[in-house]
């Protein structure tokens, strides 16, 4: 009996050995590679060949940068060899050394005589080349690959996803040369979590790191839409999202920027090895985790019997308590979103006019502050408003289905006798039109933050056409329904207007006309047609007003009262288009510029079949190497 134990556990300690083993040697193996042929090859034992195997021979371990980016070169001239390395940003520097020098060697075995390769391992990312390309974000070439199992509610888990990238990519941008990497988490539902972790190479700017992290982005519904994971991978930008926590876990997972790799961990991954030429070190290495390996693989088994056997007999009670749980969770959920009218009164001091941020057709918004809560605003419908008890439930209904980081987030409602509330987030700078209107608060709009307003807005109605669990169509779009938080972050808002399609419905219509003229597209304006591109063409006219700073149905030239649609168009044909754009913008980038005011005529097309989508939108303001198709004359309306 004792024997037949023993050796049913060395028998099955050989198994977990060989097992931990097996993962270990394949956990080292590159995960895709690229040798590229464009710029052609070279001969044996020639000038760049020298070069390029002289790379490493200055690189040591004691001289890192501790950042895990590393740029080096050899030789002069056209037989210039130039390597670029970046580590993971929770490797440690000892594991980012030994991924390097695996990766040069394995590169230069897979491409013999390529000038320039590149191959992606899971802790590292190494290429050379026979040109420069520090400064550039490169796209491609590019990889990726899906996790194989299916998450259960996708429209959430999208939903988690999309504001965890959203949120992290800031981080990332704002770093430093030292670094931009951000790691974190999201809550999906009670029982589930996303991780995610970006990371660009640091030698590109803010607006290069987000670019090029939102081009990498892109590539996620096509290869992981539903899944549980998955990775893309671009040289200068990569991502990864897994539902299980796969990266070290530092002060990095709680959305601060990680400017330099954290502590070496102190459990190493399975694929850890030592210093170049320290073989006796790397033995001994794998053998304390094999060991490891062996026992807490034991540890787990024997906990996972006595968690079966213990559950086998109270199955029934284990259920009943989970669906206690989240119908508790539901109901807490419920009452959140519903307030008292009294506590609300209080908040705002009685509505008093000290805490009024603005009066418009609907009522009255107000500041106010909860005991429990930081500030909030309050939109007061007053009996009179336009917007009635349809709108009020419309946006009610909606917001609470919403959330993106460009959308401003419903927090509650108050519906009490003839009282209808709507509580918000408080966005402390207003509403962007106070700003791109005004001669004074412009001058704090410079391009930089002018392209961010852009791209985010762009970003809030692609959400709201293809992300949401329905298609959405706002109808109301234009610059006073567009907040700016504490960062200038825009927030698209005021959904009353608002109307749900389904997912494969192009196109609505109504006889009720509701909207701001200027703003609305002409089949919508004239014949109640509505779809996504009326959306489109909103934001196109809104683009232009951005760039020029000035109202669309006000829009001085010089001395003359002209139509901001009709100036662009003309001095497109023309030749001068830099005459739209706002003076105070003329020392931005004038490549941006003419792709915005591109961008912008192609929204406000008359045709709607020849106006882009918001996800054809997103990708030109984020990918330069995408071509725009020549605009045709737009749309003019009578603001009459």
């Amino acid at each position: 009996m004792a024997k037949g134990l023993s050796w049913q556990l060395s028998f099955s300690c050989s198994i977990i050995i060989t097992f931990f083993l097996t993962l270990t040697i394949a956990q080292q193996q590159p995960l895709y590679h690229f040798c590229s042929n464009t710029n052609g090859n070279f001969t044996r034992n020639s000038t760049y060949e020298t070069n390029l195997d002289g790379l490493l021979s200055s690189f040591s371990l004691n001289a890192t940068n501790g950042n895990g980016f590393h740029n080096f070169s050899s030789g002069h001239g056209s037989t210039m060899a130039n390597a670029v390395a970046l580590c993971r940003g929770d490797v440690s520097q000892g594991d980012c050394f030994s991924c390097i020098n695996d990766a040069n060697a394995e590169l230069r075995n897979r491409c013999p005589n390529q000038k320039e390769a590149i191959i992606w391992y899971d802790s590292c990312m190494f290429r050379y080349t026979n040109h420069t390309v520090i400064g550039d974000a490169e796209n491609s070439p590019h990889f990726y690959t899906p996790n194989e199992n299916n998450v259960t509610d996708v429209d959430a888990f999208n939903r988690a996803l999309d504001s965890l990238l959203d949120r992290l990519m800031d981080v990332a941008s704002s770093g430093t040369s030292l670094g931009k990497f951000a790691t974190g988490s999201e809550r999906v539902t009670a029982l589930q979590t996303v991780y995610a972790l970006v990371q660009s190479t640091p030698d590109l700017t803010p607006i290069d790191c987000r670019s090029c992290l939102s081009q990498v982005i892109v590539d996620i519904p096509r290869c992981c839409d539903g899944k549980k994971g998955g990775r893309v991978y671009a040289p200068s930008c990569n991502i990864r999202f897994e539902t299980e926590r796969f990266y070290t876990l530092t002060a990095a997972d709680t959305g601060t920027s990680s400017t330099a790799p954290p502590p070496t961990p102190s459990l190493p991954p399975s694929n850890d090895t030592t210093t170049t030429g320290n073989k006796n070190n790397s033995s001994r290495l794998t053998i304390i985790i094999s060991i490891s390996a062996v026992g807490f693989a034991l540890l787990v088994i024997s906990c996972c019997i006595f968690i079966i056997l213990r559950s086998r007999k109270k199955p029934k009670v284990k259920a009943k308590k989970q669906e206690v749980t989240e119908a508790a969770d539901e109901i807490k959920t419920a009452e959140f979103l519903q307030y008292d009218f009294n506590s609300i009164r209080a908040a705002t001091d009685n509505f008093s006019d000290a805490n009024k941020l603005g009066q418009g057709g609907f009522g009255a918004v107000y500041k106010g502050t909860l005991a429990y809560r930081n500030s909030i605003a309050v939109k007061r419908l007053s009996t009179e408003s336009s917007q009635g008890d349809h709108e009020f439930e419309n946006e009610v209904r909606l917001m609470a289905n919403l959330q993106h980081r460009n959308l401003v987030r419903l927090q509650g409602f108050c519906l009490e006798g003839n009282e209808r509330l709507l509580i918000y987030e408080f966005v402390p700078n207003g509403s962007l039109d106070n700003f791109l209107f005004d001669r004074v608060k412009k001058a704090c709009l410079n391009w930089e933050r002018r392209y961010k307003i852009i791209g985010g807005i762009a970003r809030g109605l692609l959400y709201l056409h293809q992300d949401s669990r329905l298609r959405i169509i706002h109808r109301d779009l234009k610059a006073s329904n567009i907040l700016l938080d504490a960062e200038m972050t825009p927030k698209i808002a005021d959904f009353g207007m608002a109307r749900m399609c389904a997912v494969d419905q192009t196109q609505g219509a109504t006889s009720r006309i509701v909207g701001t003229y200027g703003y609305m597209a002409p089949e919508y304006a004239m014949h109640g047609q509505f779809s996504v591109r009326s959306d489109v063409f909103s934001f196109g006219v809104l683009v232009l007003e951005i760039l020029s700073g000035q109202k669309n149905s006000s829009f001085h030239n010089g001395s003359n009262v002209d139509d901001l649609i009709n100036f662009a168009w003309r001095n497109w044909k023309a030749g001068t288009v830099f005459d739209l754009v706002d003076p105070s913008l003329r020392d931005g980038s004038r490549t941006e510029l003419m792709r915005c005011i591109h961008i912008g005529l192609l929204c406000v097309q008359e045709n709607v079949a020849q106006r882009p989508s918001m996800g054809s939108v997103v990708l030109m303001l984020t990918s330069y190497s995408t071509t725009l198709p020549l605009p045709s004359e737009p749309a003019f309306l009578l603001h009459s």
